[in-house]
C-alpha cells in the first residue's frame, strides 16, 4: 500500500531542512495508467525570504509564480530554455512561498516507459540524472502545474522508510543561478553521497 506523504510534512517552515528530508523519499507519476518513479537523490532549496534565486523573492507574484503562494504540498512546474520542464515541490504555509527543486531520482519503477519517453535504448544515467531529464522520464509537464501531491493520483511522493544520514548528504551551491549574486553561493543543493544517479552539474 502506498505511504503517501501527508500535507503536514510539506508545511514545515525550514525549506533547507525539508530539502534534505526529501532525499530518500520516492517520487511517482501515474499517467495514461503507467506508474513511473524512483528515489529522490538530489534536491535544491529555494526560500521566499532572503534568497535572490527564488522565483518568489520580494513577494513577486506572476502567472508563473502564483502557485508558489499556495499552501504547501502542490507541484510547481516551469519551463527553462523553452524546452525543459522542471519539477518543484511547494512547501510551507500559504503565502510563504518556499520551494524544493527535485534535480535527480534513482529510477525504480516503470523504467521501460521512462526510456521510451526519453527515447533511450539503454538503461543509462541520462534517464533521470538531471532535473529536465527526470521530468521528461516521468511525463511531468505544465499540465501538472498546481497538482496536489498528497492524493496518490497523478503525482505523489511516498515515504518508504529510507533514512538518509546527515553524514551521507553533500551540500554545495545550487546550479545555474549566477544572477542571484551572493545568494548563488548558499550551499543549498543536496545530494546523496556516492549515488551515481545524482546530476553531474557542478
Amino acid at each position: 500500500m502506498m505511504n503517501v506523504i501527508p500535507q503536514a510534512f510539506y508545511l514545515q517552515n525550514d525549506v533547507v531542512s525539508l530539502s534534505k528530508a526529501f532525499l530518500g523519499k520516492y517520487l511517482f507519476t501515474k499517467l495514461q495508467g503507467k506508474i513511473c518513479g524512483g528515489k529522490i537523490v538530489e534536491t535544491e532549496a529555494y526560500a521566499h525570504v532572503n534568497d535572490k534565486a527564488c522565483h518568489s523573492h520580494m513577494q513577486k507574484r506572476t502567472t508563473r509564480t502564483e502557485i508558489m503562494f499556495h499552501t504547501g504540498g502542490v507541484a510547481y512546474v516551469y519551463k527553462i530554455y523553452g524546452m525543459y520542464d522542471l519539477f518543484n515541490i511547494i512547501t510551507n504555509v500559504e503565502n510563504k512561498a518556499d520551494a524544493v527543486l527535485v534535480r535527480a531520482i534513482e529510477p525504480t519503477d516503470g523504467i521501460e516507459t521512462m526510456q521510451q519517453r526519453r527515447n533511450l535504448h539503454d538503461f543509462s544515467l541520462r534517464l533521470t540524472a538531471g532535473p529536465g531529464m527526470l521530468s521528461q522520464a516521468l511525463g511531468i509537464n505544465k499540465e501538472l502545474y498546481g497538482a496536489d501531491l498528497t492524493t496518490g493520483e497523478k503525482i505523489w511522493i511516498e515515504d518508504r522508510g529510507v533514512e538518509v544520514n546527515e553524514n551521507d548528504i553533500i551540500a554545495s551551491p545550487r546550479v545555474g543561478i549566477d544572477y542571484a549574486e551572493e545568494d548563488a553561493l548558499l550551499p543549498w543543493r543536496f545530494r546523496i553521497k556516492n549515488n551515481r544517479w545524482t546530476s553531474k552539474a557542478k
